[in-house]
């Protein structure tokens, strides 16, 4: 799909996962996260990568919208890990945090601007 002068930017969510160190995971979000995307955060979210990470770095400032389902599919992803990771949200937009309090990621997250 092509974008014209003045349209917003696609819309198709992107997801990746960068180990810095071993123990410290940076998770890149952009784009719409909705429902329909909730399996492919799960996957990724229960993969190696973030499983062998102690600290979670998640990049935000793209992420245009983020349902509830895929809060909570991250809430669960670092509070039912046998030791918690330590999780850090940055650049989340204010409808984004918002989100945050619905589903109580923002009392498990620590948000840098």
């Amino acid at each position: 799909m092509a974008t014209h002068p003045g349209s917003s930017p696609s819309a198709e969510p992107t997801m990746t996962v960068a180990v810095v160190n071993g123990s410290r995971a940076v998770l890149v979000l952009a784009g719409e996260l909705r429902a329909e995307n909730l399996r492919e955060l799960e996957q990724l979210l229960a993969g190696p990568s973030l499983e062998e990470a102690a600290e979670w770095l998640v990049e935000m400032g793209d992420v245009t919208r983020l349902d509830l389902a895929c809060a909570y599919a991250l809430l669960r992803a670092v509070t039912l890990r046998p030791e918690p990771a330590v999780l850090t949200i940055r650049g989340a937009r204010r409808h984004v945090q918002r989100t945050f309090r619905h589903s109580g990621l923002d009392t498990v997250a620590i948000t840098d601007g």
